[in-house]
């Protein structure tokens, strides 16, 4: 059937023009995400690498199973020995990059001291390679080496490659004038005046623009506020209660105005407090918040010296609205949640700066490190209700968060602004 056979299947053809369209696309990502600051936006443009690449590796051995069974067409009629030979050379170097490329890029994300999960195009989640992730670090830093040098190597493959394959396209299209451009252009004739040769040159050129105008959609910078009917971000551990007389009557066990009170009194968050943090990230800005945390409050304006609040925060509920970014927050190079999975701010000193004003100083454990913390916050009692909010900056890198090429602040700022909204209910 080959020998008879003018041109490739329908299938092959659909096929070499998805990939070569994939491929040069990938290309003009990968040297926008290489040349580029790094950034949200940056980050964007690799997740979407990965996802064509690996799109790219599931056609490709599609094309090449379809291959096996659907053999080429033969060569023209008195192509030289070496062209063909060569021909064959260029071919089977397409299926070890197509394939290749995939496989060393799955490495290197496999093997990546930033455990990011992959999700194609955002929405499939694809796995690492197996066994990879869970090597010591010798031998997974030894993978990723080879990862990257077969990555890079490939890479370079692929320009030398595609050079050859165009130039042999244009040769046998305009200077021999055969017949093998129509083997994936049904129907095409030799010569440049040839309409296919035209759309597919017009093809090539409205993907690479296609590369260099594309830019992701901005993830959000945090997650929408929760709805009402949601469960509470908050999860307050009770404070003790304040004692009160059993034997009193209705009017005398009532709640006096805090303001009467020598002795501080504990507090009950209530559902829609929220806990965020503002970073910067190139320039951008990068909003989050922790979904679970609990607070321990025992609190009285009039007694300042014997008050405290003790907060725990869940650092694996990091949100900030973008799933793989929100990996790597609690992967081991930023809040490394497998082995510190909470913070806890303390503080039993307490000042007064103004009217409704004051000020918590006490301590911060966030990665295995203590360091003092001063929050500033605003506070209103009205009655049994009290509603507070403050806003914080702390410099992440004295806390270790970020290792590695993210402990330099060049693309992440180390100041990491973090606030809070409460309203409590007096026990």
């Amino acid at each position: 059937m080959a020998e008879n056979r003018t041109r490739y299947t329908t299938v092959a053809i659909v096929l070499h023009w998805l990939i070569a369209a994939a491929i040069i696309f990938q290309i003009i990502l990968g040297w926008r995400a290489e040349d580029g600051p790094k950034g949200p936006t940056t980050f964007a443009l690799m997740q979407l690498h990965k996802s064509i690449g690996i799109t790219i590796l599931l056609l490709s051995l599609a094309r090449l199973g379809w291959r096996l069974v659907n053999p080429a067409p033969p060569a023209p009629v008195g192509q030289p020995r070496w062209e063909q030979t060569a021909s064959k050379i260029v071919h089977i170097g397409f299926y070890v990059i197509m394939i290749g490329l995939p496989l060393t890029g799955w490495i290197l994300v496999s093997t990546s001291r930033t455990n990011l999960p992959t999700l194609l195009f955002g929405a499939i989640p694809w796995p690492h390679l197996p066994l990879l992730p869970e090597l010591a670090a010798g031998p997974k830093h030894l993978w990723h080496e080879i990862g990257e040098i077969g990555h890079n190597v490939l890479v370079k493959t692929t320009y030398l490659l595609l050079a050859l394959h165009l130039g042999a396209v244009a040769k046998h299209q305009i200077l021999d004038k055969d017949a093998v451009f129509q083997n994936m252009a049904p129907g095409a004739k030799p010569g440049w005046k040839e309409p296919r040769l035209w759309l597919a040159a017009a093809g090539f050129a409205a993907v690479v623009a296609a590369g260099y105008l594309y830019m992701p959609s901005a993830a959000p910078s945090a997650p929408p506020p929760a709805p009402a009917e949601a469960a509470p971000a908050v999860e307050p551990v009770a404070a003790p209660a304040a004692t009160t007389d059993p034997a009193a009557t209705p009017q005398a066990a009532a709640a006096p105005p805090v303001s009467a009170l020598k002795d501080p009194v504990a507090w009950t968050v209530q559902k829609g407090a929220t806990l965020g943090f503002t970073a910067t990230w190139s320039g951008a800005s990068i909003e989050g918040r922790f979904q679970r945390w609990t607070a321990e409050i025992l609190f009285s304006p009039e007694a300042l010296d014997r008050s405290e609040v003790t907060v725990g925060v869940d650092l694996a509920s990091t949100e900030t609205g973008d799933a793989q970014r929100d990996a790597s927050l609690t992967g081991e190079d930023f809040l490394d949640t497998a082995d510190h999975p909470k913070a806890v701010f303390t503080a039993t000193k307490f000042r007064k700066t103004g009217e409704g004003r004051y000020v918590a100083d006490g301590t911060l454990d966030l990665r295995g490190v203590k360091k003092p913390l001063s929050l500033p916050f605003s506070l209103k009692i009205d009655g049994d209700t009290a509603t507070a909010s403050g806003v914080t900056t702390l410099d992440r890198t004295t806390f270790g968060v970020g290792q590695g090429e993210w402990a330099s602040t060049d693309e992440i700022a180390a100041q990491v602004k973090v606030s809070f909204k409460l309203t409590a209910k007096r026990k």
